[in-house]
């Protein structure tokens, strides 16, 4: 060849889109194609395949594997003359190396494509057993499979069949190749075949009439004894059949396998018979079921063996299947499986997953069939197991939008047309999008983008993928605001019966309740109401993912009536999507978020930072300054206490939503693994809020009584959580108040000053208000409630050197300066560090008497009925099992391990620990049931708006107190069991730490 013409060639060969060209053009130049190597058709029918460089290779392997030159040039011929066979026949072969090879190997298949008759078109089952039946062993049923697979690819790729027909077809072959596969099964056994009627049931893809090219094929058998045949060996007969048959299909051979037939979806899966009578089937499914396998036979459809079994088959299930939206908890369910699906992607896989990760084919499909479930029941226009045909049907019965469909209809077959590519080349079972630049480019044109293939290829399928996000879930909601809202004449909405359908499915106790909340907000004209048809669809998904939507929709409507006209309300919601969802999630979780919220509306702005820092934790030095800022700024001692109390509720309430939304997750970011982390973060913002708030306090009354110098030093001392830094929601604050006369000032009057100062403070925290009160508790001072509220820092000292009881030492341990003067309470402590940590330790009377004192306490506080099992302070392996074994290491050994000197649990645990005081394992032990415990009183008090040591009866606040610990919807009696195993691991720990030798 001419250098000029080599030149003129190759640039042509780059123009047709071949991406070797000198790889093409010695292919072209060889002697296969040398008859037509000059003509401009081939070149051009090439250059419009997905890979002309592979569609040319094929090409010339098939011209190769001709047998002889007549053969050859017939192929040729018919190739230039006629356009279909040029378009399907190069089309395949641009797009699938699989069947390429399979041509090579079976060189005059390609006759399969020259017919061109109406019939070929859309081939049903019919056709495609005509074109199976002369096969009679498993290599002749592949071959036979793959050539009616080759012409079923030749119309997907030149566009004769759009993905859904395309879909249908493979179903279709799949049928016949199922009925082909059980005659070949009967033939080599006819003895078992005459003992049964066997009937074999699609599932899955091809029960639905939408199959992939290369699937699993989900199957049931279902199987009745014949005439004169017991049933034990009919099914024993059957059981042979039918394993055969999947040996038929699945087995690798010379020619390959066709495709995995797959029987798990069968009642009890795996450990399951293969084959049950219809008797059997129906009994499991009335008794054993799960939600899932009731969502699984939406698509059953029988396909092959007995005809009138089939049928039995299905008329007996399909009316389970419709009642399965009435069993509890249906929609957590379902939703539940579908996040297990995504949970189980590997990391590395999930960027990539066409079909099941987020916004993938599954997406779209859960929500259909989960409409489906919900609605079928009383329409049955809904009944279909194809999921495009189901997506119109709710669309014509107002079930979903409109509009909604139509954008989830067009990315549905965007993503099955990219999965089928993807499958057609190799013809290999995969749904991951390839990696490969070249793999790209071929998937790209393909699906006709041709222009810049690879980039318009990936901005195609995240658009796609971005819709199914956006709207899968959408789907199951937002016609419920069609149903109220005032919607365009014509426009197809949901009835109210089938709006209280969809709510009951949803959890909502009361759904004429719920309608009415929504009609309230979503309906009218104004800009606001459109925000909130916007915003609600996804805050109903979020409150049915809670214990108590009804309780998320009214707080929801409260807030928003507070907040109506507040401009940036609604746009923080709208524009946040961390607000809302945060927002969702407290108000949907319990009492006492939403009351902290309803009192001052306006703290839904702490919400929303994207990054969720508006529910960080402020540092006490911040509460501290503000609340003093606030009393500064105050006429009065009670408009002081007031500001401060105000602060307390805010950061309360920003406490508790941070806890929510880190107990919950978010779709963003997934709950907080560490549950030590949210307890510790919750005691420390509590603790430090109570801390400035006693601050704030003490400033006001001093200021209002004294002027700016009290005529005593003083100081309050946490004691007990308060000093651990461990407060939780419904805590008092338990402290001790000392004092210390100022240089010249009379006790007595010092003593006055000191005792009103207290009582002025508890009174103004206490006074009825919209914020919360705090309870000021000083019954751990010396003598208890017999002595005398405050005392001198000398009397303290006089005190405890001649009265002083080992369990006040004890009570001492957690004593910490919280407020006031500095120097004093610095003193208070190094006064009472002798005593909590003595030298030498306790010695035995000691110990026995404090192992009294607790065995004392076990058996007379614990309040009458309560179950000791489930008690978190006061029953075994509770929170004051661990504390009182934690309390005496450190009484016993504090003296002489530093790290034992805190008053903090968990650190004087971790302390113990590293001392060798106990081991790691001990340490993780006490330290799990010390955390789960408190986060049960945590979530009592978020639940129920009143602080409680054991949990809930009622069934709604028990499963919300689940929800917060970890526990999905329905598992109430899973967080009961991991309760009582944990401290029952924790008792017997402590048996032998705190009653045994250990400490």
């Amino acid at each position: 060849m001419t250098p000029g013409r080599r030149s003129s060639t190759f640039s042509r060969l780059l123009r047709h889109g071949f991406t070797d060209p000198s790889a093409a053009e010695r292919l072209l130049d060889g002697p296969e194609l040398a008859p037509v190597r000059d003509d401009p058709v081939l070149l051009e029918a090439l250059g419009a395949t997905a890979d002309p460089d592979l569609a040319l290779h094929g090409l010339v392997r098939l011209l190769e594997a001709q047998d002889g030159q007549t053969a050859r040039r017939e192929l040729l011929d018919t190739l230039i003359a006629a356009k279909p066979l040029r378009d399907r026949l190069l089309g395949v072969l641009g797009a699938s190396a699989a069947l390429a090879d399979h041509l090579a190997r079976h060189p005059s298949d390609w006759h399969a494509l020259v017919t061109y008759e109406p019939r070929d078109l859309h081939p049903g089952v019919e056709e495609f057993e005509r074109g199976l039946a002369g096969a009679a062993d498993p290599v002749s049923l592949r071959v036979a499979y793959r050539r009616c697979l080759l012409s079923i690819a030749a119309r997907d790729v030149c566009g004769t069949t759009d993905v859904a027909e395309t879909a249908a077809e493979l179903a279709d072959l799949a049928t016949a190749t199922l009925r082909a596969a059980l005659a070949i099964a009967q033939a080599h056994a006819p003895g078992d075949a005459a003992a049964c009627r066997l009937a074999v049931i699609a599932m899955g893809k091809c029960g639905g009439h939408e199959l992939n090219y290369v699937s699993d094929v989900d199957v049931i058998f279902v199987a009745e004894a014949a005439d004169g045949t017991t049933e034990a060996k009919a099914l024993t007969a059957a059981t042979r059949l039918a394993s055969h048959l999947m040996r038929i299909c699945s087995e690798t051979t010379v020619e390959g396998s066709i495709w995995p037939v797959d029987a798990n979806l069968r009642p009890e899966g795996r450990n399951g018979p293969l084959v049950r009578t219809l008797s059997s089937h129906l009994a499991y499914y009335q008794r054993w079921a799960k939600t899932w396998e009731f969502q699984a036979l939406l698509k059953a459809r029988p396909v092959a063996g007995d005809a009138d079994l089939g049928q039995a088959y299905v008329d007996a299930l399909e009316p389970l299947v419709w009642k399965a939206a009435e069993r509890e908890n249906f929609v957590a369910d379902v939703q539940k499986m579908r996040r297990r699906v995504v949970e189980n992607i590997p990391a590395s896989e999930i960027e990539r997953e066409l079909k099941l990760g987020p916004g993938g084919l599954r997406d779209v499909e859960f929500a259909v069939q989960l409409l489906q479930l919900v609605h079928g029941r009383t329409d049955h226009g809904l009944r279909s197991g194809t999921t495009l045909n189901a997506l119109q049907a709710l669309a014509a019965g107002g079930y979903v939008g409109r509009e909604d469909a139509a954008r989830l209809d067009e990315a549905y077959r965007f993503l099955r047309s990219m999965e089928h590519r993807i499958q057609l080349y190799r013809l290999r079972r995969t749904h991951l999008v390839p990696v490969a630049e070249e793999d790209q480019r071929r998937l790209g044109r393909s699906l006709g983008l041709r222009t810049d293939p690879v980039t318009e290829l990936i901005r195609e399928w995240k658009r796609h993928t971005g819709v199914v996000r956006r709207l899968h879930e959408k789907l199951f909601y937002r016609p419920l605001l069609d149903a109220v809202a005032q919607l365009a004449p014509g426009e197809a909405r949901l009835s109210p019966e089938a709006a209280r359908e969809r709510l009951v499915a949803l959890g909502y106790a009361d759904p004429a309740a719920a309608l009415r909340h929504l009609e309230a907000l979503a309906s009218g004209v104004t800009r606001k109401a459109a925000i909130q048809r916007t915003l609600l669809p996804v805050l109903l998904g979020w409150f049915a993912d809670s214990a108590d939507p009804d309780a998320g929709l009214l707080n929801f409507r409260k807030v928003s009536d507070a907040l109506g006209k507040t401009p940036w309300y609604l746009r923080l919601l709208r524009d946040e999507g961390a607000a809302a969802e945060n927002l969702a999630r407290v108000l949907s979780a319990g009492r006492l978020a939403p009351d902290l919220l309803m009192r001052a509306p306006e703290a839904v702005a702490l919400l929303g930072d994207g990054d969720g820092g508006g529910l960080d934790p402020r540092v006490r030095a911040h509460l501290e300054q503000e609340i003093l800022a606030a009393v500064g700024r105050a006429e009065n001692a009670e408009q002081g206490v007031t500001a401060a109390r105000g602060v307390r509720r805010r950061e309360l309430f920003r406490t508790a939503a941070a806890d929510i939304v880190g107990s919950y997750g978010t779709e963003t970011s997934p709950a907080e693994a560490d549950q030590g982390a949210l307890v510790d973060r919750v005691g420390a913002a509590v603790s430090d809020l109570t801390a400035a708030t006693l601050a704030g306090t003490l400033r006001a009354v001093v200021r209002d009584g004294w002027g700016d110098t009290l005529p005593t030093r003083f100081a309050i001392i946490g004691m007990g959580r308060f000093g651990g830094h461990e407060l939780g929601y419904g805590s008092d604050a338990d402290v001790v108040f000392v004092h210390e006369p100022q240089d010249g000032v009379d006790e007595h009057e010092a003593a006055a000053a000191a005792n009103k100062v207290v009582a002025e403070m508890r009174r103004l925290l206490q006074l009825p208000s919209a914020d919360p009160p705090l309870l000021i508790d000083a019954d751990l001072r010396p003598e208890g409630k017999s002595g005398p509220m405050v005392r001198t820092l000398k009397s303290y000292e006089a005190y405890y050197r001649r009265w002083s009881l080992v369990w006040e030492s004890q009570a001492l341990l957690r004593a910490e300066p919280v407020a006031g003067d500095e120097d004093l309470g610095r003193r208070f402590t190094e006064l009472i560090d002798p005593l909590r940590y003595p030298r030498r330790g306790l010695d035995e009377d000691a110990v026995r008497e404090i192992r009294r004192l607790k065995a004392r306490m076990e058996s007379e506080r614990l309040p009458r009925g309560a179950d000791p099992k489930l008690h978190t302070k006061l029953g075994p392996g509770g929170l004051s099992d661990v504390e009182w074994t934690v309390q005496l290491f450190q009484l016993r050994h504090g003296w002489e391990q530093p790290g034992l000197r805190t008053t903090r649990t968990r650190q004087a645990l971790a302390a113990a620990r590293e001392a060798g005081l106990l081991s790691a394992e001990e340490a993780e032990i006490l330290d799990e049931a010390w955390v789960l415990a408190t986060r049960v009183r945590n979530a009592v008090m978020l639940v129920r708006g009143r602080a409680g040591d054991t949990f809930p009866t009622e069934p709604r606040e028990l499963s919300a107190v689940g929800r917060y610990l970890g526990h999905g919807a329905g598992h109430a009696g899973d967080m009961l069991d991991a309760y009582r195993r944990t401290t029952r691991r924790a008792r017997t720990v402590v048996e032998e730490l705190f009653y045994g030798n250990g400490g």
